[in-house]
């Protein structure tokens, strides 16, 4: 019985790329790509794919908020993260969201093929490094942590706005693209301040594009 996959990337050069990697897996078939949200919601809506394939980075949309769209209306899709972002940034949040493994982009083909396999399977897939950082975090030995760990505190939405301040987005556009009022975005903000301890807005901005570089 073959396992069905669907990938979903805003590039369709690499979906195709991708799509023939998989198939060179007998067990596996790649039954169609989106890229982006609304695409992809209707699609596996219609088709039930037994895994999905999410890019973090799909233009002006959140790749995290989409993993919990999917999982809302078809929780037995599986999500695998392929993804050009640093896992040390992005591997917990994408499997607290309800993903069940993380992979970057920049890793070998034949680890991609372990990693949409160990997912298939029902395991969770993360990179050896990244589970030994996770396993430090656990039993609470911070010797490997940067500075940037603390911003694991944020809550998804904090870290939705901190992530549009490290793009340069300032509050008004922050709000437009959020729906959301400015006063919620101060508010927000604040927060995050406090849990970042940053001393002002403009270290706020400094620690937020900092860490976007920091995390392509």
């Amino acid at each position: 019985m073959e396992n069905t996959v669907f990938i979903i990337d805003d590039h369709p050069l690499f979906s195709r790329g991708l799509a023939q990697l998989i198939e060179t897996q007998k067990s596996i078939k790649v039954i169609g790509t989106a890229k982006d949200r609304s695409e992809a919601l209707e699609f596996i809506s219609q088709n039930s794919p037994d895994l999905a394939i999410v890019d973090l980075n799909l233009g002006q949309e959140d790749g995290l908020e989409l993993i919990k769209d999917i999982l809302s209306f078809k929780p037995q899709t599986k999500i695998l993260v392929l993804s050009m972002h640093d896992e040390r940034f992005y591997a917990e949040r994408a499997l607290n969201s309800g993903a069940k493994g993380y992979i970057m982009k920049e890793e070998a083909e034949t680890q991609v093929i372990n990693a949409i396999q160990t997912v298939l399977s029902g395991d969770i897939y993360l990179s050896a490094a990244e589970k030994q950082r996770l396993d430090h975090l656990t039993t609470g030995d911070t010797s490997s942590q940067s500075n940037f760990d603390s911003i694991s505190a944020l809550s998804d939405r904090q870290f939705q706005i901190f992530s549009l301040i490290g793009k340069g987005l300032g509050t008004v556009e922050i709000a437009g693209k959020l729906n959301l009022s400015i006063k919620t975005i101060d508010t927000h903000k604040e927060n995050i301040k406090s849990k970042l301890h940053c001393s002002s807005s403009a270290e706020l901005r400094q620690m937020a594009i900092e860490w976007t570089n920091r995390s392509k």
